[in-house]
C-alpha cells in the first residue's frame, strides 16, 4: 500500500526513496522507471493510474555525482574506468576534455531524457523507522526550493546524447535561497550516496608538528599548484599515482610512500578479474566487515605511463615514515635502509612543503545511523545490495558495487528486490 502524508507539518510519499544522483543512484531511478514507477509529487498528488512512485534526493547543485568536483587536471584521456549509464553508451569525448566537464554533462542529458526530476540540493538529515504497521521510514530532509524556468532551448544539431537535432534542454533550475525542512515517508529505500564526501586521513605521529600544507585527494586542484615544492604523496592506489605523474613535471621534488608495496599488474583488467574483485569485496561484506575498495582488490594496471614512471624513478615507493616531524618525514633506520620488497630504500629524513594523503575515502552512511545497521564487526552485513539487519533498505556503491560498472548492474539487482518487497 503506497504511503499517504501525515497531517501537518511538511511530509511527501513516495514508495521508494534513492539518495544521492551519481552512476549508482541514476542506474537505479533508470532501472525503477523501467519498471513502471513514477517520479512522487512532494504535493501530495496522486499518481498516474495509481502507479508506484519513486524520488531521487541528490546533495549536489547539478548533476554528475562525484565527477563534477574531479580536479582539472583529470581529463577524459587519464580518468580511469568510465562506464556508461544503463542503456545509454558514451557519447565521444574530447580526449583532453575535463573529466568534471564532460560527464556531468552526459549525466544531466540521461536525467532529462529519462524525466528523472531528480531533486537537489537536498541534505538528508537522517534515515529514522518511523514504526506501525505500515512499517515506513522518514527521510528528514533540508531541501533547497528550485523553480522550474519554462523556457528551453532546442538543440542545432544532435550532441550525442541521445534525442537528435532539435531535442528540446531546459535550462538550469533558479534555486530559491529559502531552505525547506521535508520529511518524505518511504516503503523502500536505496542508499547511493558513495563515498565523496568523506575522505579519509589516516592518523600519523607527528601530523600537528608539521608545518608545511596537508590536503586530501578530494581538494586536489592543479599540478601547477606545486610548482618548486617538495611533495610526499601518501597512498597506494590510482590516484596516488595520477597525482605523482601530474605533479612532477612542476614539483621541486615528490617522494611516493605506501601502506603496502604497489601491486603492479601487467595482465590487461578483463572481465573475469572484475568478477573476482567484486566476489572478494563481496565475501567481506556479507562476513559484516568493512568493504575494500574495488581497486584493492584488483591492483594497478601497468600502463606505458605508468612504466616510464617507473623507469624515470618516480614511481618508485617507500615504506610508511615512522613519523612527521616539522619540515617532513622521518624513516626508522632499518626501513630507509633495507625495505621489504617491493619498497626502495632512501634516507631517513626527507624535507616535505606539502602532504598529500591519497588515502582514499569511506561510505558516505552517516545519515543512516538512526537505524543501527552496522555489524559489531564495523561493517553492514549485506545480501547483494539489501541490507540483512533491515530488509527495506539497500545500499547500492558499498562495497561489491563501488565501482562504475558494478553500480550499473547494482542497481539493477536492488530494483528487482524492491519490486518484491513493494510487489509491483
Amino acid at each position: 500500500m503506497t504511503p499517504r502524508p501525515a497531517p501537518g507539518g511538511d511530509v511527501a510519499v513516495a514508495d521508494v526513496v534513492v539518495i544521492g544522483a551519481g552512476q549508482a543512484g541514476l542506474a537505479v531511478a533508470a532501472h525503477l522507471v523501467r519498471a513502471g514507477l513514477v517520479p512522487a509529487d512532494p504535493s501530495g498528488a496522486d499518481a498516474p493510474a495509481g502507479r508506484p512512485t519513486f524520488v531521487v534526493l541528490d546533495a549536489a547543485p547539478g548533476p554528475g555525482g562525484a565527477w563534477r568536483e574531479r580536479w582539472p587536471g583529470l581529463t577524459m584521456r587519464t580518468v580511469n574506468g568510465v562506464y556508461e549509464l544503463p542503456g545509454r553508451a558514451l557519447p565521444q569525448f574530447a580526449p583532453d576534455e575535463p573529466a568534471a566537464d564532460a560527464l556531468p554533462r552526459y549525466f544531466a542529458a540521461y536525467e532529462d531524457d529519462l524525466g528523472l526530476a531528480v531533486r537537489r540540493p537536498v541534505r538528508v538529515r537522517r534515515v529514522r523507522d518511523l514504526g506501525g504497521p505500515d512499517g515506513l521510514l522518514a527521510v528528514d530532509t533540508d531541501e533547497t526550493v528550485t523553480r522550474v524556468l519554462p523556457t528551453q532551448r532546442a538543440l542545432p544539431e544532435d550532441d550525442g546524447l541521445g534525442g537528435g537535432a532539435g531535442t528540446t534542454r531546459p535550462l538550469p533550475a533558479a534555486p530559491d535561497p529559502a531552505p525547506v525542512a521535508r520529511t518524505w515517508h518511504t516503503r523502500a529505500l536505496v542508499n547511493a550516496t558513495g563515498t565523496w564526501t568523506k575522505p579519509f586521513w589516516p592518523v600519523y605521529p607527528g601530523a600537528a608538528d608539521f608545518r608545511g600544507t596537508q590536503l586530501h585527494t578530494h581538494d586536489f586542484g592543479r599540478p601547477e599548484d606545486f610548482a618548486g615544492r617538495r611533495v610526499l604523496v601518501v597512498g597506494g592506489g590510482i590516484s596516488a599515482v595520477q597525482h605523482l605523474l601530474a605533479i612532477h613535471p612542476h614539483a621541486a621534488g615528490t617522494t611516493w610512500v605506501t601502506r603496502r608495496p604497489p601491486d603492479w599488474r601487467d595482465a590487461a583488467f578483463t572481465p573475469e578479474l572484475g568478477r573476482d574483485a567484486v566476489a572478494r569485496v563481496d565475501e567481506r561484506t556479507r562476513a559484516g566487515l568493512p568493504p575494500q575498495s574495488i581497486v584493492a582488490a584488483t591492483g594497478l594496471p601497468v600502463t606505458d605511463a605508468y612504466r616510464a614512471g617507473i623507469a624515470d624513478g618516480v614511481l618508485l615507493a617507500r615504506p610508511p615514515f615512522a613519523r612527521l616531524v616539522a619540515d617532513g618525514a622521518v624513516w626508522d633506520a632499518r626501513a630507509a635502509a633495507d625495505p621489504p620488497e617491493g619498497w626502495v630504500p632512501g634516507p631517513e629524513h626527507v624535507a616535505a612543503d606539502v602532504v598529500l594523503w591519497a588515502t582514499g575515502f569511506r561510505a558516505a552512511l552517516d545519515h543512516l545511523r538512526p537505524l543501527g545497521l552496522r555489524d559489531p564487526g564495523g561493517g553492514i552485513v549485506m545480501d547483494g545490495t539489501r541490507v540483512v539487519a533491515d530488509p527495506r533498505v539497500h545500499l547500492v556503491g558499498y562495497g561489491p558495487s563501488a565501482s562504475t560498472v558494478g553500480a550499473n548492474r547494482a542497481g539493477r539487482a536492488a530494483v528487482r528486490q524492491v519490486r518484491r518487497l513493494l510487489g509491483v
